[in-house]
C-alpha cells in the first residue's frame, strides 16, 4: 500500500520543532511522529515511503509506527536517517516488543 497522510502526526509536547544551533544536518530539537499503517515493515523502511512528508520531517526525527498488517500488533521506532530532494530515507527501526504474559 502506499503512504497515508491522514495516519501521520506529530506527538505530544515535542511537535514544535525548535530552531537553534547545530550541525549542518541538524538544527533545533527532533520532532517524534506517530504513524498507523497496515503495511509490513519492510515496506515503510524502503527509501522514499514518506515522501509524502519531507517538507515536514528532517533528519534526526523518529517516527513511533503501530502496524497492524493482520490483527496482530506490531511496534517499531524509525529515525530519518536523510531528507534531500525531497526524497526521505528512514533506519531500519528498533522493533519495541509485544508481550503480554498475563
Amino acid at each position: 500500500m502506499a503512504f497515508d497522510i491522514a495516519n501521520f502526526a506529530p506527538m505530544g509536547n515535542v511537535s514544535k520543532r525548535l530552531s537553534g544551533q547545530g550541525t549542518a544536518t541538524l538544527k533545533g530539537a527532533p520532532t517524534m511522529w506517530c504513524y498507523a499503517s497496515n503495511d509490513v515493515i519492510a515496506t515503510l523502511i524502503a527509501a522514499g515511503y514518506f515522501n509524502d512528508v519531507a517538507n515536514m520531517v528532517a533528519v534526526g526525527d523518529l517516527i513511533y509506527c503501530v502496524i497492524d498488517t493482520d490483527g496482530t500488533l506490531a511496534l517499531s521506532f524509525l529515525p530519518v536517517l536523510s531528507n534531500a530532494a525531497g526524497v526521505v530515507d528512514v533506519g531500519d527501526g528498533l522493533v519495541v516488543p509485544v508481550t503480554d504474559t498475563t
